[in-house]
């Protein structure tokens, strides 16, 4: 088995302690924490540096509103675990939260709890940058400055 399959499969083992997980048909992984959708992939950059990459969607087609840009990277500054990116489109502005490690050698537990730091980040910005309303439809949450 591949380095990257073999750390795919371990990664699938330790989300699955928290979530439901979907094997793509390129092996990636995909999976919801809360509202957030996330993708883990793996890729050996070089022989022995074998890497998990995680990504996830923490909001979209959000309004393109410079003050919202500027709370999200004020955000990506206080945050140990992941490099958040705000990118503008035709609907507005999508926020993504992405993580890239070497993991060769985790066990199961310390990989998923380092997912875990991760993914919960990205629940917590999201929680952040959106509210609901009485129709359960997301809004934009003002800066508290």
């Amino acid at each position: 088995m591949k380095p990257e399959a073999e750390l795919l499969e371990r990664t699938r083992e330790a989300l699955e302690l928290y979530h439901d997980v979907t094997v793509d048909d390129d092996g990636s992984l995909t999976f919801l924490h809360g509202e957030v959708p996330c993708a883990v992939q793996a890729m050996e950059l070089s022989e022995g540096l074998v890497v998990v990459s995680l990504t996830c969607v923490v909001a979209w087609d959000l309004p393109d509103d410079p003050a919202l840009a500027v709370s999200a990277a004020e955000r990506a500054g206080q945050g140990l675990f992941g490099t958040l990116g705000v990118v503008h489109t035709e609907r507005g502005m999508d926020v993504t939260l992405r993580y890239a490690f070497p993991a060769h050698g985790l066990d199961t537990a310390p990989l998923g709890t380092l997912l875990l730091l991760v993914v919960s980040t990205a629940s917590q910005l999201r929680g952040d940058l959106l509210g609901t309303t009485g129709s359960g439809k997301p809004v934009v949450q003002r800066s508290r400055d």
